[in-house]
């Protein structure tokens, strides 16, 4: 058997040409005409920039005047609920002070359950000493003492000291 040997050319170096150098203002040359192709692709960039600026501070203005116009609606929507609420508790209050025979107007200043305040302020009444209605509609008029005022401090007098 016999081996194969690779084979080296020698002449391979026929086909590379020497490296080429360049001086500085070639080099200076060659930079400046690669920015300037760079540059050109960018020329209206100031341009678009400020158009997006531009852009960005009518939406954030917009923005502004929508977040407004949502705050003003929730203010309203809870005053809205506020006033229903009340309306409802005024209902309540009339339907059960009529219902329980107690004064509504003192019923609807105070706080908590209304039928429980209601409860308690029949209860209370139902315990209250009861008075008498005054005949004339008007006035009440103390009964007439045979008395005179100095003989009535003397007798309060005549108590506290114990005679």
């Amino acid at each position: 058997m016999s081996e194969a040997t690779p084979q080296v050319d020698n002449n391979a170096t026929q086909g590379v040409t020497a490296e080429k150098t360049f001086t500085q203002a070639e080099m200076d040359a060659i930079i400046g005409e690669r920015l300037s192709r760079e540059r050109a692709k960018y020329a209206d960039y100031d341009e678009a920039k400020a158009a997006l600026d531009e852009l960005t501070q009518l939406k954030e203005a917009n923005k502004s005047e929508l977040e407004k116009a949502v705050e003003e609606r929730d203010k309203y929507k809870a005053e809205i609920e506020a006033m229903k609420a009340e309306k409802e508790r005024a209902d309540l209050v009339a339907k059960v002070a009529a219902e329980n025979g107690v004064d509504a107007s003192l019923l609807a200043r105070m706080s908590g359950d209304v039928e429980e305040n209601a409860a308690y302020l029949k209860q209370t009444m139902a315990n209250a000493p009861k008075f008498g209605q005054v005949p004339d509609g008007g006035e009440v008029t103390p009964p007439a003492s045979k008395e005179t005022n100095a003989q009535k401090f003397g007798k309060a007098f005549d108590q506290m000291l114990g005679a």
